[in-house]
């Protein structure tokens, strides 16, 4: 007789135990396997945390990525940074990267110039420098597309030229730095004065051409005479020169007067980040280059190296001497108003120079009664271009007439 075991009670308990310990042994077998793969992932974290921070600090100890970087760029692809990240952020301009020399005539600005185009070769600026010379005045639409102009240079920029100071903001367009220096007001007349008629070491030949305008008796007229018998050339408003450069374009600013010279005052401390003196021009040269360095870093390195000096042997202005001490008397009697601007521009200047550390050597006062006999062409001559005329083609002839 055969026995059914399928009803056995024997066999119905053995049934769960058996798929227990199955369970048992697979639940095991499956905690060691992810056991094991999670020590492997955390070292493969920790492998790849050490190699990334090992690169990275390798990157910045010698500038660059590490060549097995390069190589496993190269081996994923040719993406470059912009096609991940997109753009750049633009470049930060130094400030101010907009920068306005309205240089005065025959007051070293070729001496500047000529230090600029070096500047700006070296430093990477775009140097604007105007050829025009005798436009110092300009009408309202002719401002306009000026300054425009000036606005659409590159940044940063250092644009110059021979005008009267330019409001920007009158126009709604956005107000540059404004640079220049200046010089004693006789000492630049004489030296315009003697400019005109005989130019410098170059050659006289060259001024005959400049100025074919001007007869024989203009070109030799004696100093004293044009002083003393009131020549339109030595008299107001052409001595009121230097004011009307910081004054600005409205016609009072030509008038010499109160009026023209509170205003150029008022724009100096307003608009101008220096104004500077001829007679002190290393230490202007100093105060610009740490006032702007992205222009004129090295700049008195440059003004003092033998190379450079070469460039004025032959630009002195010849034939210059000084007037009689009479003459001299009525000249600045007739230059108050120049002299009130230059002592005030002078007191600034040397206000700036004491801020950081700079001494000045004293000079004699124009108020001083000494100061006409000091004068006597103390002013070391500087490069100069060819500077602006000063005078208008319709009144070319105009010196002849006495008033």
């Amino acid at each position: 007789m055969m026995k059914n075991f399928s009803n056995s009670p024997l066999h119905n308990n053995q049934t769960p135990n058996h798929i227990r310990d199955w369970n048992n042994k697979k639940f095991g077998f499956l905690s060691a396997v992810l056991l094991r793969f999670s020590l492997r992932g955390y070292g493969f974290c920790m492998a790849s945390l050490f190699i990334f921070c090992f690169g990275s600090l390798f990157y910045q100890l010698n500038g660059g990525p590490p060549n097995i970087l390069l190589d496993i760029r190269q081996y994923l692809g040719e993406s470059t940074y912009l096609d991940d990240h997109g753009p750049p952020a633009p470049h930060v301009l130094p400030f101010p990267s907009q920068v306005v020399y309205n240089r005065v005539g025959k007051c070293g600005s070729r001496t500047v110039v000529i230090l600029l185009r070096l500047l700006a070769e070296r430093h990477q600026f775009n140097l604007v420098s105007s050829d025009i010379h005798n436009k110092t005045r300009l009408t309202k639409h002719e401002q306009v597309d000026l300054m425009r102009n000036i606005s659409n240079i590159p940044q940063p920029f250092l644009y110059t030229r021979h005008v009267h100071f330019l409001n920007f903001t009158r126009f709604r367009i956005e107000q540059p730095v404004y640079i220049n220096i200046i010089r004693d007001p006789i000492n630049r007349f004489l030296s315009n004065y003697f400019f005109r008629r005989f130019g410098d070491w170059r050659g006289e030949q060259n001024h005959l051409i400049r100025t074919p305008g001007m007869k024989g008796d203009e070109r030799y007229l004696d100093i004293n005479v044009c002083i003393l018998e009131n020549y339109p050339e030595c008299s107001n408003p052409r001595l009121f020169y230097i004011i009307p450069y910081f004054c600005g374009q409205h016609p009072q600013c030509r008038e010499p007067g109160q009026w023209a010279l509170e205003r150029a005052k008022q724009n100096v401390l307003e608009n101008f980040l220096i104004v500077g003196i001829l007679e002190e021009l290393e230490d202007v040269l100093l105060l610009l280059e740490r006032l702007l360095p992205h222009y004129f870093t090295d700049v008195l390195n440059i003004y003092k190296s033998p190379d450079y000096r070469k460039m004025g042997n032959m630009t002195g202005t010849v034939r210059k001497h000084t007037p009689t001490l009479e003459a001299l008397q009525v000249l600045y009697h007739r230059m108050r108003y120049e002299y009130d601007f230059y002592n005030f521009i002078r007191d600034q200047f040397h206000l700036m120079k004491k801020k950081i550390g700079l001494k000045s050597v004293p000079r004699p006062s124009s108020q001083q009664a000494s100061f006409l006999r000091d004068l006597s062409l103390r002013t070391p001559e500087p490069l100069d271009e060819d500077e602006e005329l000063e005078t208008d083609l319709e009144d070319a002839n105009s010196w002849l007439v006495q008033p």
